[in-house]
């Protein structure tokens, strides 16, 4: 039997006996996710929703979820495509109050709706960098760090702090071509041309994700002195595969977080050794909140993972319990701030942008180093928290870096410019006016 109908077995045994394992609830607050455990992006978005849904699980069994309300976390499969996505929206937006797109591309079909339709989107660590700007985007919340920051932060490592060193070198981005794909570009010119250095963009299309002989070609003929890859789902595993193939030295190699998968490198082990990714999570086995998911969620038989001993010590499985924790603060804080058990859309939008992720927090939630500390404001709605450099052993990622930080005096021009063409390209588009 093969993992996949396994897990599809799994998951209609839990839904079948839901109604005879799960806790009684009075009151519920309505979560769904767009997920998208198929198609060709189902390898990196699976441990992703797995690890979303177990937290929810986890504090529904633990806590009775938040102050004794439900998290009514719901999937509504995408298959990463944006149509079904704007689907998903549609079907889901009467009762929720959080969208969670789950794709660039997504992401900017729904935001104009949300103005709209009020409903906060929650996009942690993807979407569209100038979300940043909570005065342009009310609705809209990409922490704990965007895009552009983990451009930036690349650039930095590599450069060792000072860009004028990359002066006379060049840098490839191996993208794929896709919205998410093409995010960083903009910055990425923008510093080429203040810094001299040279930028050479390598589109990838969704047809030739698991065949990159041609990219790899060009990277062969023009021997960058780095590549960093913005890539995702069967991409990554296609790049690293190439990358082995034409022996590219993996210690020029650098990915974005959605590039830094375990399966992914594990498909060449120690081949891929040196190779490193951007990060604002880490993963911790031996956490307090991983042994709280192993009590109440693994041990109780309600995860969907397939090899829950080896897949819960992966960076995307803790990525997505941090998603949810994220998402889930946000509901307390709007709770504690308007006295209410069952908050409305508008009142987590509220939370949202008033999130406080320290060291303290962090440690209250049993997730101490498991994700880059941050705070949200009105007109700050990233939270810009940095994030660290991992590399692949062989075997996993470990963690190389102090806490690298963005230049953002360079990344908030940027991000005010592109707000401002975003808005008024899509005029009348209400503002923040009460953010200063």
């Amino acid at each position: 039997m093969t993992k996949l109908m396994k897990s599809l077995l799994l998951a209609a045994t839990l839904l079948a006996g839901a109604a005879t394992v799960a806790p009684a609830f009075a009151q519920e607050v309505y979560l769904p996710n767009l997920s998208y455990r198929t198609g060709p992006f189902a390898a990196t978005g699976t441990p992703l929703m797995n690890g979303q849904r177990d937290y929810m699980l986890m504090l529904n069994a633990r806590d009775g979820g938040a102050n004794g309300v439900k998290l009514g976390y719901d999937e509504c499969e995408t298959g990463y495509s944006t149509e079904k996505g704007v689907e998903c929206y549609e079907k889901t937006k009467a009762k929720a109050i959080v969208t969670q797109p789950w794709s660039t591309g997504i992401t900017l079909q729904v935001l104009p709706k949300t103005n709209v339709d009020k409903i906060p989107i929650l996009a942690p660590g993807y979407g569209f960098s100038p979300m940043a700007d909570g005065k342009t985007f009310a609705w809209a919340f990409n922490p704990p760090s965007s895009y552009w920051d983990g451009a930036s932060m690349i650039l930095n490592y590599i450069s060792e702090g000072n860009l004028d060193n990359l002066k006379g070198k060049k840098v490839a981005l191996l993208h794929l071509d896709h919205p998410y794909g093409k995010e960083p570009i903009p910055l990425l010119e923008q510093m080429a041309a203040k810094h001299g250095f040279t930028f050479l963009p390598i589109p990838v299309g969704l047809k030739e994700m698991q065949n990159q002989s041609a990219q790899w070609l060009q990277i062969r003929r023009e021997r960058p002195d780095y590549v960093v890859m913005w890539g995702w789902g069967a991409m990554n595993a296609g790049a690293i595969t190439e990358a082995v193939k034409t022996k590219y030295p993996m210690d020029q190699f650098y990915g974005i977080w959605w590039s830094g998968s375990d399966d992914d490198l594990l498909t060449v082990g120690e081949a891929g050794k040196g190779y490193r990714s951007i990060s604002w999570s880490v993963p911790i086995p031996d956490a307090p909140v991983m042994a709280d998911i192993q009590k109440h969620v693994i041990d109780a038989g309600q995860t969907l993972m397939t090899d829950p001993a080896n897949d819960k010590n992966k960076v995307f499985y803790q990525r997505g319990i941090i998603i949810s924790m994220i998402l889930v603060e946000g509901v307390k804080a709007a709770q504690a701030n308007f006295n209410a058990k069952e908050v409305t859309a508008e009142q987590l939008r509220w939370g949202l942008e008033n999130l406080k992720i320290d060291d303290a927090k962090l440690a209250e939630l049993g997730m101490s180093g498991m994700v880059v500390p941050f705070s949200t404001s009105c007109d700050n709605h990233t939270g810009h928290g940095g994030g660290w450099m991992l590399q692949w052993d062989g075997a996993k990622f470990v963690k190389v870096s102090d806490l690298l930080q963005p230049d953002r005096a360079a990344i908030e021009p940027l991000e005010k410019e592109k707000a401002k063409e975003y808005a008024d390209a899509n005029a009348p588009w209400a503002m923040n006016e009460g953010c200063q």
